[in-house]
C-alpha cells in the first residue's frame, strides 16, 4: 500500500491512504540506511501482524531540508505590507530558491486592512501568483484558496505576518494560535515552533513552518551564476538576445535585460536583487561544493 506522510513524532508518522489514516514506524532497514522518512513523502508500507510499517520511499521530485518537506507543489510566501514591511530582497532570493526545486513560489501580502500592496504587487504580478488578503475580514482568500486546492502547498514567512490567521481562513474548522505584534522589535512573537500540516477543505494540503528563520536549504541548492539567470522567470523571455553571449545581466552594453528593466518591463528591484545574488554566487567555486 501506498501513502503521504502527513506529521512525525518521534520514530512514529501520521500516514493518510486512500482517506484511512494510519500511525506506521519505519522497518529497520531504512534506519540502517540513513533514509529518514519526512513529511510529503510518498511512501510505501505494509501490515505486519497487524501493524503499519514503512517499508519504502517513492523518489522525491523535490525537497527542502529546514523544515523537511518533501514533494512541493507550492511555496507560499506570506509578506505584510506593514509592521513590518517586506524585505524584497529576501523574497526573492527565496522565490529564486522555489524556482530552482522546480516548486512554483506563491506571493500573499497580507494587512492590507493597514497599508496599500499595489505597489508590491506590481513587482510580481505576471511573473508569480500574487494575492492581496485582510486575514481580517478574509477578503481575498478564495483566488488562493482555489490556487491550492488539491495539492501540497507550504507557508513560509517571517513571525507576525499573519501566517496563523491565513491558515484560520484556508481552515476554518482548525484553530490555530494568533500572536501579537511585538512593536518593539517589528516582529511578531513566534507563535508556530513546529512544522504542522493540515488537510485543506477542497482538498490538499498546507503546511504552516516556523518561518522565514528556519527555511533554508543545505549545500546542494546553492544557486551557481551561471543558473541565476533562469531562477527569475521573467528574463527567460530575452535569453540569447543581449549583444554579448556571456553577457552578465549586471552592466553590459547592449544586454536585453538592462533594456527591459529601464522600459519598465522587468521590476527594478527585482533587477537588484539579481545583481545582489550574482555578485555572492560568482565568489562560490563549485569544486568546493561538489
Amino acid at each position: 500500500m501506498r501513502g503521504v506522510i502527513i506529521s512525525s513524532f518521534g520514530d512514529s508518522f501520521r500516514l493518510v491512504s486512500e482517506g484511512e489514516v494510519y500511525i506506521c514506524r519505519a522497518r529497520g532497514s531504512l534506519r540502517n540506511r540513513a533514509i529518514s522518512p519526512i513529511c510529503g513523502d510518498v511512501a510505501e508500507f505494509e501490515l505486519i501482524d497487524g501493524e503499519p510499517i514503512i517499508t519504502g520511499l517513492l523518489p522525491r521530485k523535490n525537497e527542502i531540508i529546514r523544515p523537511p518537506l518533501a514533494n512541493l507543489d507550492r511555496l507560499v510566501f506570506v509578506c505584510s505590507t506593514v509592521e513590518p514591511p517586506p524585505n524584497l530582497l529576501n523574497l526573492d532570493k527565496f522565490t529564486a530558491v522555489a524556482v530552482y526545486k522546480d516548486i512554483l513560489p506563491i506571493i500573499v501580502f497580507t494587512k492590507s486592512d493597514k497599508g496599500d500592496p499595489s505597489e508590491y504587487m506590481s513587482v510580481y504580478r505576471g511573473v508569480f501568483p500574487v494575492f492581496s488578503i485582510d486575514n481580517l475580514t478574509g477578503e481575498g482568500v478564495e483566488p488562493l484558496k482555489k490556487e491550492l486546492c488539491g495539492r501540497f502547498s507550504a507557508l513560509v514567512g517571517n513571525s507576525g505576518v499573519g501566517k496563523s490567521s491565513l491558515i484560520n481562513n484556508l481552515c476554518p474548522d482548525i484553530f490555530a494560535e494568533t500572536g501579537e505584534i511585538s512593536r518593539k522589535l517589528g516582529r511578531g512573537k513566534n507563535t508556530t515552533r513546529r512544522t504542522d500540516i493540515f488537510p485543506l477543505p477542497g482538498g490538499g494540503y498546507i503546511a504552516d513552518t516556523p518561518g522565514f528563520a528556519a527555511f533554508s536549504t543545505d549545500r546542494y541548492d546553492i544557486i551557481f551564476k551561471d543558473r541565476l539567470f533562469f531562477c527569475f522567470p521573467e528574463f527567460e523571455k530575452y535569453a540569447g538576445k543581449c549583444r554579448y553571449q556571456d553577457c552578465s545581466h549586471t552592466k553590459e552594453q547592449g544586454c536585453a535585460i538592462l533594456e527591459a528593466v529601464e522600459k519598465g518591463q522587468i521590476g527594478r528591484t527585482r533587477h537588484k536583487s539579481y545583481i545582489e545574488m550574482y555578485s555572492e554566487a560568482s565568489k562560490l567555486k563549485p569544486w568546493e561544493h561538489k
